[in-house]
């Protein structure tokens, strides 16, 4: 019995092999949240796959073979995340790209480490690393690296004694406010108003009108993009002076766009933005606005890197296996003179976090402006 079952896994895993052998297009599949909440971060990740899709199959291809897209959408729903994730694999892709909602990450992951295919997200939550899977990377920081730089900036930049953090309530945001209050209490700055938003939420007036009467010496601001410029145009409107500090997401370009001059002022860090004063990144930000008709925010240098990260891998292997794949990408460093589709020299260790070098930024006249560079954590 137990030889017949043996028998049949390898066949199975033969089977599996020879589909990813054979010619004709390479199966990428997107994984993301298309419609609903969060339907800006995930369009604009898409989107930069496509772009680099598009440029890797104008120069004849990954191996020869064109890479082909196919998309699937999250509807937001874990719900559907699932069922999306379960067709998605049922196609045996090479790679998976996506979701971007931590939530949705968080759901859908164990469907493609069952099927060991490499999943390259945007999620940011701290946990989705830490759990031991094999074929889960990153492709932006996780909030243990992150909210350690954001607690320096508070310390060493702001000079804050107290805060008021405004957290979006779902596994990103939970992640970052448990993170974000651990590193204030190690640096002994006191958290003085602790709030708690929804998804979604429409109006901010209450919100701050409580982090106001905590008399914080700075508010940090940690939601979704939509939800961010609604809570950036509300603090205006009540006379808010305090720093309003954010995380990647407040000083993205969508919230930009939508805040206004509301938006003036913000600050804080960011590890990838469109704004960063990097040729290669000014380049990638003009060919993306020039075919998308709108500037790409950090999501969008998520899905571009990402494509370009397993295409270097994979013509480092010579060819198409989704188990190489994941474990060459474990301690790899790519950089630009190697792959100039990566932009930045990113690192990924062995639980699939990132490492590379990020910045800290403000708002300034309606747009974003990089106001100091912060190294790698490895160096």
């Amino acid at each position: 019995m137990k030889k017949r079952m043996f028998i049949a896994a390898a066949f199975a895993t033969a089977f599996a092999g020879s589909a990813l052998a054979q010619s004709g297009p390479v199966n990428f599949a997107f994984i993301g949240e298309l419609s609903g909440a969060g339907a800006v971060s995930s369009t604009n990740f898409r989107d930069g796959a496509l772009m680099a899709i598009d440029e890797i199959n104008a120069k004849g291809g990954l191996l020869g073979r064109k890479i082909e897209l196919k998309q699937y959408d999250t509807q937001t729903n874990p719900g559907t995340a699932r069922s999306q994730m379960q067709k998605a694999i049922d196609e045996e892709p090479y790679v998976v790209l996506g979701p971007i909602f931590s939530g949705i990450v968080k759901v859908s992951m164990m469907l493609a480490e069952q099927a060991e295919t490499p999943m390259v997200m945007g999620g940011e939550a701290s946990d989705l690393t830490q759990q031991g899977a094999k074929y889960l990377f990153r492709t932006s920081f996780g909030q243990q690296v992150s909210m350690p730089k954001i607690a320096n900036y508070m310390r060493d930049v702001v000079k804050a004694k107290n805060v008021a953090v405004v957290w979006v309530n779902n596994d990103f945001g939970k992640g970052g406010r448990d993170n974000f209050k651990k590193e204030m209490d190690s640096r002994g700055i006191k958290v003085v108003a602790d709030l708690s938003t929804e998804s979604g939420q429409t109006d901010f007036a209450a919100d701050v009108v409580k982090a106001k009467a905590a008399n914080a010496e700075a508010i940090f601001v940690y939601v979704n993009e939509e939800e961010s410029a609604r809570f950036l145009r509300e603090a205006r409107k009540q006379g808010v002076s305090v720093p309003l500090i954010g995380e990647t997401t407040l000083l993205g370009q969508k919230v930009i766009d939508l805040a206004g001059d509301a938006a003036n002022g913000a600050r804080g860090h960011v590890g990838l933005s469109a704004d960063i004063p990097v040729p290669a990144v000014a380049e990638f930000k003009n060919k993306f606005n020039a075919r998308f008709k709108y500037v790409p925010d950090h999501n969008g240098i998520k899905g571009y890197t990402g494509v370009y990260a397993i295409a270097y891998a994979t013509k480092k292997l010579g060819k198409f296996d989704r188990k190489a794949l994941a474990a060459s990408l474990h301690g790899m460093t790519i950089s630009p003179k190697d792959e100039p589709g990566i932009l930045l020299e990113t690192t990924w260790d062995a639980k699939g976090d990132i490492d590379r070098i990020s910045y800290v930024a403000e708002v300034v006249n309606g747009k974003q402006t990089i106001t100091g560079e912060l190294p790698k954590l490895g160096k």
